[in-house]
Formats: C-alpha cells, structure tokens, sequence
C-alpha cells in the first residue's frame, strides 16, 4: 500500500542523525563511501548553486552526513579517525 510506505519512510528519515557537515560534495561522498566501507549506511543532504565552482556562501555547498541512531556514535569516531586526505599513503621517499 502506497500509504505505508510513506509511513515507513517517514519514520526512516526520522531515525536518522546528522555525524558530519563538509563543503563540498566530494569530500560528502568520501565520508559516506567510508562509512559505508565499514558497514554503516548513510545519506547525504546538501545543496549547491547551478555553477561550474560550488559557493560556500549562506550554506550553499554543504553537505551533512546522516546515519541511524544506532550507529551515530561509531560514525563519528570512524569520522574522527579518517586518514586526512592530504596524509602521504605512500611509500617513503628513497631521497
């Protein structure tokens, strides 16, 4: 029955946390990818100007990651232990 579904749906976004707020829809996609990674389903909310180069201004280009309840806490620590992306993962330089 269509009328369930919205129900449930309803009661799904319900459930759901913000854990993390970026500029930027890749770093977003980054995040929840990660998330993901170890098991944690998550949804982004953002919004950007129609432009070539997203705007920081007023919130436009920001981007919240957002999980169940249950797993708000082990998001954010997983969040906090993120390898930033500008760390070298590479090999030691022979130099």
């Amino acid at each position: 029955m269509p009328e369930d579904d919205d129900r449930r749906e309803a009661k799904d976004r319900s459930d759901l946390v913000e854990v993390a707020r970026v500029y930027g829809p890749f770093e977003a996609d980054l995040i929840k990818n990660f998330l993901e990674s170890h098991g944690i389903a998550s949804v982004v909310r953002g919004r950007t100007a129609p432009f070539v180069y997203p705007l920081t201004v007023d919130g436009l280009a920001e981007f919240k990651v957002f999980v169940r309840k249950d797993d708000a806490e082990k998001s954010r620590d997983l969040i906090a232990a993120m390898p930033a992306p500008d760390e070298d993962q590479g090999p030691p330089d022979p130099a």
